[in-house]
């Protein structure tokens, strides 16, 4: 299988399956000497660990990492740095129902035909678990950037849509509501929301929006590693991720050209940030900002007509610990792969000139 290493300079590799002994990685080409708050990677694990909370799925992983290589002295080395995290409660009996079936909108059909072969327990590889390990990695580069503010947050459940520009939103509270919405009182609405798909066996999609702030001008190469090309890639990689925007996105197209041109103030910051913080693929210290839309959780508690293996039209019923709304989970993953990026074209950039 390839595609498991993500990055340029500053680079991930991942391992492991939903149901395995453990899921983990090895960052590679993070520079020697940053100082590592360890409580701080293991924080943001358990932003994104199960069972935080009555509207996320309740598989109870402590999600505890553990860190082999790549640190000493509380600094990395330089070395390739290596972690897992150790799966403690699978319950694979769950998903012994589809070891001869499709689910509807899973990875499953594809696996089987692209390898002839697929670990049917969680969705193996293809589970949104893996994702627990791009969190560690985020976390370091996070503590790598040091200046860079990266705030991810949801913005919309369903049809519920928060209205108000993120200038207005009060980041702090984010970690408030188990939605992770910064408004409190759109926040309970969407938990109800939620809580009743939940009890429907049901799931439903959401938007999550990031801010990164303080990014230094030049991150980005102006053809085809362009900067929000690489974030776009970053975010359409993570599981049940549908769409990406950035800036003004689809948006824009209803404005003309003469209200859409960010205008230069004299220290070269702009009166409007149509751009989102990049212009031809660079980023112009302005914050960036961008939404990713995460469609309805595929397994949803209630029956179904699916194929077999032999092409037959079976009945099957959904079964397991599942999410009914993937995206208060997903706001420390979306915070890691923006925080992947921007290392990794921080790294890039000292190349650019003398």
């Amino acid at each position: 299988m390839a595609g498991n290493t993500f990055g340029h300079l500053f680079k991930l590799t991942t391992f492991g399956e939903s149901h395995g002994k453990a899921i983990g990685g090895i960052i590679d080409g993070c520079p020697a000497g940053i100082e590592l708050n360890l409580e701080v990677v293991q924080q943001d694990l358990d932003r994104r660990r199960p069972g935080q909370s009555a509207i996320v799925t309740q598989r109870k992983e402590p999600d505890t990492v553990e860190f082999y290589s790549g640190i000493f002295e509380g600094k990395t080395t330089g070395t390739p740095i290596g972690f897992a995290i150790h799966n403690t409660n699978q319950k694979s009996k769950d998903y012994s129902h589809i070891k001869d079936s499709y689910r509807p909108s899973h990875a499953d059909y594809v696996y089987d035909k692209k390898y002839g072969f697929r670990d049917y327990r969680g969705g193996g590889r293809s589970s949104a678990r893996e994702t627990a390990s791009r969190v560690v990695a985020g976390a370091v580069a996070k503590q790598f950037l040091k200046e860079v503010k990266i705030h991810a947050f949801v913005s919309q459940v369903g049809t519920m849509k928060l209205e108000k520009p993120y200038q207005e939103l009060d980041f702090s509270k984010i970690e408030s509501n188990p939605v992770r919405c910064p408004d409190v009182e759109m926040a309970q609405k969407m938990e109800d929301y939620i809580k009743s798909i939940k009890k429907e066996g049901d799931t439903i999609g959401g938007v999550i929006t990031c801010v990164a702030q303080n990014v230094p001008i030049g991150l980005g190469e102006p053809v085809f590693d362009k900067l929000h090309a690489e974030l776009g890639k970053a975010m359409l990689s993570i599981n049940a991720v549908k769409g990406f925007e950035y800036g003004s996105g689809f948006g824009g197209v209803k404005m003309k050209g003469s209200q859409h041109n960010d205008q230069f103030n004299e220290d070269g910051t702009t009166t409007t940030n149509y751009s989102g913080g990049v212009q031809g693929g660079i980023s112009n210290g302005m914050d960036i900002y961008f939404s990713v839309a995460f469609k309805p959780v595929a397994t949803v508690l209630q029956g179904y007509e699916t194929i077999n293996k032999d092409g037959e039209k079976v009945q099957a019923q959904g079964k397991g610990r599942h999410d009914p709304c993937v995206v208060p989970r997903a706001v420390p993953i979306v915070e890691a792969m923006t925080a992947l990026v921007l290392a990794d074209y921080v790294l890039m950039a000292r190349t650019n000139k003398v």
